[in-house]
């Protein structure tokens, strides 16, 4: 009896790494303009999700830096736009821009930056882009997140 207590136990530990693993995702930049996914979904049960990212490149972030935008499909022209004036020292993001649900710093080959946001700023139904919003980026590295039913 204590084995099988034990066992589940082991077990339910066990799968505690795989349930968090649901509310974060990896995603990856490289020196061609490139994201290595077009899609990402958002558990509904996640009270928080992070997303880190890497970038698999060798170029400077002055050259090919690349960042992680997160906001409603609508937005992304604007915010792209308004991030491009703001400047690298920046983030290419306006400071205090309301439409960004969240970013990453700008980063060069060989480097990760990570972000946590509250889902709670999602709604289901409403359609959401990434991108990366460093000048010239935001039209080819761009994605979709959604919010699972």
């Amino acid at each position: 009896m204590l084995a099988k207590v034990a066992f589940a136990a082991l077990l339910s530990a066990m799968t505690l790494p795989a349930l968090a693993a649901g509310c974060e995702t990896t995603i990856e930049g490289n020196d061609a303009m490139q994201f290595n996914t077009k899609e990402m979904v958002v558990d509904k049960s996640c009270k928080e999700f992070t997303v880190h990212l890497k970038h698999v490149g060798k170029l400077p972030k002055n050259a090919m830096g690349h960042n992680w935008v997160l906001t409603k499909e609508a937005d992304k022209q604007g915010v792209a736009n308004d991030g491009m004036a703001a400047g690298l020292d920046k983030d290419y993001v306006k400071p205090g821009d309301a439409r960004v649900i969240a970013h990453t710093k700008v980063i060069g080959g060989g480097e990760s930056d990570s972000v946590t946001f509250d889902t709670s700023k999602l709604s289901a139904g409403e359609k959401y882009t990434f991108f990366c919003s460093f000048p010239g980026h935001w039209s080819v590295m761009t994605g979709t997140l959604k919010l699972s039913s």
